[in-house]
């Protein structure tokens, strides 16, 4: 891979955004005052089917990478591999890391002082997210999703793709909290998330390491009749 243009750099980049991807979720979800959509999502169905948070997120990650398959419209071997790479450390590092924070007394913090840290959880997700989108090394494939929805349908734009890609987790959420009575992860976080995240995504685009620039390698809206 090192003949990819920028390659050493981007990889770096790549690195420090998967641990504060990881670092960040595990944040909203110690908190307990609402976490990303996709999260509070893979919470809610851990929850429901009784397995590990690490697991789940793993599981839940395989089912979105066969999505984008389908949202590409060819099978991209490349993307499929990256995707499974991305979700194998990420998984477990957000459950242990949110050990980590457990351990630290986050979820006994005083409220305001836990909405704060909440709320530096989600803006610590959404510049990762933003950051190793523009790499386009390997992604996330929750996010890849979202970066394919913006580039392949939707103009470019990080708010609609991103508002678009949250109907699958709110789906689940929905369908955990009618059969278990259970509603976890899921607060005012996850409304500042839902409102905000893509506004910030872009901003942290042009704003969180700017000489970092998107690397697109999807057909866009342009190339396609809806």
């Amino acid at each position: 891979m090192t003949h990819i243009a920028d390659f050493h750099q981007r990889f770096w980049f790549l690195v420090f955004s998967i641990f504060l991807n990881s670092a960040a979720n595990a944040l909203t979800i110690s908190t307990n005052l609402g976490s990303a959509v996709w999260t509070g999502s893979s919470v809610n169905l851990a929850n429901w089917i009784h397995v590990p948070l690490g697991t789940t997120l793993l599981l839940y990650g395989i089912a979105v990478t066969v999505l984008n398959q389908l949202m590409l419209g060819h099978f991209d071997r490349r993307r499929f591999i990256s995707n499974l790479l991305y979700i194998l450390p990420f998984s477990y590092l957000v459950q242990f890391i949110g050990l980590f924070w457990n351990w630290l007394g986050v979820p006994t913090l005083p409220i305001m002082l836990r909405l704060i840290v909440n709320l530096l959880g989600l803006l610590g997700v959404a510049a990762a997210v933003s950051i190793y989108q523009r790499c386009n090394l390997i992604q996330h494939p929750n996010d890849d999703l979202s970066y394919i929805l913006r580039f392949r349908f939707l103009h470019g734009s990080a708010i609609i793709a991103q508002w678009t890609s949250y109907l699958p987790p709110l789906t689940i959420t929905v369908v955990a909290f009618l059969i278990t009575g259970q509603l976890r992860a899921i607060g005012i976080g996850t409304v500042f998330a839902l409102v905000a995240q893509g506004a910030i995504m872009g901003w942290s685009d042009t704003h969180v390491f700017p000489s970092l620039k998107h690397h697109v390698d999807v057909a866009t809206a342009e190339h396609h009749t809806l």
